[in-house]
């Protein structure tokens, strides 16, 4: 599966985005989908993953509360609405698609995903 992410750009802190994640090539609703980030310097970690059903949701931390994960299999896409940014939240943002199934214990892990989409740029001024 081929993914493609959009939608970074630059806010000012409070401010809010939308990512969108779209995919082509293989049967978009059998995978589970994830989004990581990474800021300059740093390792890519996790943010948020949704089961190929959408039953299942997880999030890091630092963002619940402000940022929802969903996806449309109609679209063959997935979002990430962001809220209440921060410049904390300043990274690359990626995209992920998992061929297995995505648990608590495993959504967190680069590891968990075979496909990788190009980053998009969020940049959050104070």
């Amino acid at each position: 599966v081929q993914l493609q992410a959009s939608g970074g750009g630059l806010v000012q802190a409070g401010g809010s985005l939308r990512l969108s994640c779209s995919a082509s090539g293989r049967t978009f609703s059998a995978y589970g989908m994830g989004w990581f980030r990474q800021a300059p310097g740093k390792e890519r970690i996790f943010v948020a993953a949704i089961t190929a059903r959408g039953d299942q949701i997880y999030y890091e931390d630092s963002v619940l509360g402000r940022f929802t994960i969903s996806r449309d299999n109609a679209k063959n896409t997935v979002y990430l609405q962001m809220n209440s940014l921060n410049p904390e939240d300043t990274a690359a943002y990626y995209c992920a698609g998992s061929s297995g199934e995505l648990l608590w214990n495993n959504a967190r892990y680069s590891d968990s995903y075979s496909y990788w989409g190009q980053g998009t740029q969020v940049t959050v001024s104070s």
